[in-house]
């Protein structure tokens, strides 16, 4: 696996030693969730002149560096290690860009975060071993078919990848199918007859978006109710005081 250049800036206080390396850390572990080959890696870590981190698999030139040797376990287990009943749903991270999408391109906002979390984990710099990038783990030519121009962009990430399963719901309608073909593609569904591949990968991976898209639905439909609530009271109070 090749690992892409990744940038980090700090928010409001420099990085210690112990907090870089623990990004260093998720960062690899968002580059080799699907991986199953994954050995020892190597990570040039460098600061540059305005306080920025960057790693990167390629050594600077020209620069002072560290070299972070980082050993990434066999990842393939990962996704069928985890209870997707119960694991945490991740509801606060890129939202406005969720919600953007939704929107634009008609697809349920649960459905996208379901994807996303099955994908990536939510981790933008996330890259499989078959060069699937970003959010919603984009491959090469669905980044140029959608214009995806900055894979690791969130925002370009999700509206393609939004736009990709627009698609794919219009071609085939049922959810099993039109997922199976997000996964491993439309010449793959089409050899099967429109229907799920016999690739075990593919059938967990429908088996897990579905339990993930329904639980970030139930969520937002708890969420909704809510909101709901707090504006009835929120009128009743108005109506009824003096």
């Amino acid at each position: 696996m090749t690992l892409k250049p990744f940038h980090f800036k700090p928010v409001c206080c420099p990085i210690n030693g112990m907090t870089a390396m623990a990004l260093a850390c998720l960062l690899l572990l968002g580059l080799c969730l699907s991986s199953a080959h994954a050995g020892n890696m190597k990570v040039y870590k460098h600061v540059d002149a305005q306080g920025i981190i960057h790693y990167s698999s390629k050594k600077p030139r020209g620069k002072s560096y560290h070299i972070l040797n980082i050993r990434c376990p066999e990842c393939s287990a990962w996704r069928n290690s985890v209870d997707w009943e119960n694991t945490p749903l991740i509801t606060d991270r890129y939202q406005i860009e969720i919600d953007h999408a939704a929107d634009l391109h008609g697809i349920e906002k649960a459905l996208l975060q379901a994807v996303i979390h099955a994908e990536s984990a939510y981790k933008v710099a996330a890259v499989s071993s078959a060069g699937a990038q970003g959010l919603m783990q984009l491959m090469p030519l669905t980044q140029k078919t959608y214009a995806v121009n900055n894979p690791f962009n969130a925002k370009q990430n999700i509206l393609g990848g939004a736009a990709y399963l627009k698609h794919l719901k219009s071609t085939y309608q049922n959810m099993d199918v039109y997922l199976a073909a997000y996964n491993s593609g439309e010449t793959a569904v089409e050899r099967y007859g429109r229907q799920i591949p016999p690739f075990p990968e593919t059938k967990e991976y429908v088996r897990r978006v579905k339990i993930l898209y329904k639980r970030y639905k139930q969520n937002q439909q708890r969420l909704n109710a809510f909101n709901n609530n707090q504006i009835i009271t929120t009128g009743a109070a108005v109506t009824n005081s003096p």
